[in-house]
């Protein structure tokens, strides 16, 4: 943002991310560390263009421009002259622009964009468009027949904080406890703004119970609201019905969900599931289908995750809890709601010791190279490894079993070897490489750890996986 800044010339800037990542926050911190003081901020609202042109001359009287529009028209008139005065305009919410009602926008500004790139040398300022859905960003600016095709000069795709950023503000502003992180990180994964809250609500370093109170089950929780505000409101019906089942099932197959589907509606649903897991998938980017390492593409051993752990925290263990705080006790009700958080830990922890394992091969440090993305693997024969990691160049192969409980380690590690051996057995390739074998869990004590050894399975709490980090 920095070096696009400092050109001093025409930009006109893609900024893409999940709400809540820090789009806004970014440029904040670029135009006041650049010294750019002409700056005008917009937030598209879900509207007409009525209510966009009324949205738009609300910013320009609170920014201090005497400019007002009446049209979209006038609007995209503005945005050029402006930039030509060397403002740098933020459109944020950009993909509402993708609405039929609003789309003619796109056309009107393409015209003063490529007018701004025709003296580019000699314009100072530029634009700045921020979207949240992914799908209708591309629309926007990608699809070939879209005004905006081909015009934008940078891309930033701002992603959630790695594991080492957040141990960093665990450290500085409470502790790197292995329970501590999985629970946070089971919550909040990598979106800063809710560490912030956290810290501001004074929890941060508080026990469980007290942290969940302030933030989600007081009048004031800043988190209350959240999941609804900014992921489930544009959502309605059967998409939500999908949704809340994939978070009480990670891990589940279509056959599943068009079953369930089928429970809950009647058969004429089945033909409407496909449609339904296409949009949470694509355009909202709310779930992933993952396949077993290695399976091709199109393989139909699918299984259905939430992408984002904050909406899978909120629908399988919040959103009932939190939205009965006026009718039951609020110490039973923070209960249920960790206890069901806990339940949700054990998938995530699968999901941290693999990115734990990325981010430590990336940076170089401990004893597993990978030559691919780490992934579980399972098939029709019930053989399920919750990790596999490969290293092609020492021909080395790694099985993993995860478990928030250690006590159930010892159990899984035998398990693991057993589906390990029949995975060996279906996988040729792999003849004559070193297999090797990872039990892992957020703390393992003594006991635990020389159960394991015996068995010939390598040990690694959350200690071990972040030590260097």
């Amino acid at each position: 943002m920095q070096r696009i800044l400092e050109r001093r010339r025409w930009f006109f800037l893609q900024i893409s991310g999940r709400r809540r990542i820090g789009k806004t926050a970014l440029i904040q911190e670029a135009l006041r560390d650049a010294g750019i003081d002409k700056t005008l901020y917009i937030q598209i609202p879900d509207s007409d263009p009525a209510g966009v042109v009324a949205a738009c001359n609300g910013y320009l009287e609170t920014f201090g421009i005497d400019a007002r529009v009446a049209s979209l028209g006038e609007l995209a008139q503005l945005i050029g002259r402006l930039a030509s005065a060397g403002y740098v305009v933020a459109l944020d919410e950009f993909q509402y622009f993708h609405r039929k009602q609003l789309a003619d926008f796109c056309s009107l500004l393409q015209a003063e964009v490529d007018r701004l790139a025709a003296r580019a040398a000699e314009v100072v300022g530029g634009l700045i468009v921020l979207g949240s859905l992914h799908a209708e960003m591309t629309a926007v600016l990608e699809d070939r027949d879209a005004p905006l095709f081909n015009r934008t000069t940078d891309t930033i795709e701002l992603g959630h904080l790695d594991i080492a950023s957040v141990l960093e503000i665990l450290r500085v502003h409470a502790d790197d406890d292995p329970a501590r992180l999985l629970f946070l990180w089971n919550l909040f994964e990598g979106v800063p703004k809710f560490y912030r809250d956290a810290y501001e609500q004074g929890v941060l370093n508080a026990e469980r119970r007290s942290l969940l109170r302030s933030l989600f089950f007081s009048s004031s929780s800043p988190l209350r609201n959240e999941a609804d505000n900014w992921f489930l409101r544009e959502l309605r019906g059967r998409y939500d019905m999908v949704l809340q089942y994939l978070a009480r099932h990670p891990g589940c197959t279509n056959a599943d969900i068009e079953a369930t589907m089928v429970e809950l509606s009647g058969p004429g649903e089945v033909r409407q599931v496909g449609g339904y897991l296409k949009i949470l998938s694509e355009r909202y980017r709310m779930i992933e289908r993952r396949l077993p390492i290695f399976s091709p593409a199109r393989a139909r051993s699918g299984r259905y995750y939430i992408r984002d752990n904050f909406l899978r925290a909120w629908l399988s263990a919040l959103q009932r809890p939190v939205s009965a705080v006026a009718f039951r006790p609020v110490e039973v009700l923070i209960d249920q709601a960790d206890g069901r958080l806990a339940d949700v830990e054990g998938y995530a922890l699968e999901d941290l010791a693999g990115q734990l394992y990325a981010e430590r091969s990336r940076l170089g440090i401990g004893d597993f190279a990978l030559s691919e993305r780490i992934r579980g693997y399972w098939d029709r024969a019930d053989v399920e490894i919750d990790l596999v990691a490969v290293n092609e160049d020492e021909k080395r192969i790694r099985f993993g079993t995860c478990k928030r409980n250690p006590d159930r380690l010892p159990g899984a590690a035998d398990a693991l070897k057993r589906s390990a051996g029949r995975f060996l057995d279906a996988h040729a390739k792999f003849k004559g490489w070193t297999s090797e074998y990872v039990a892992i869990a957020p703390d393992i004590g003594e006991n635990v750890r020389a159960a394991l050894q015996e068995r010939d399975v390598l040990p690694q709490s959350l200690v071990d996986l972040t030590a260097g980090l």
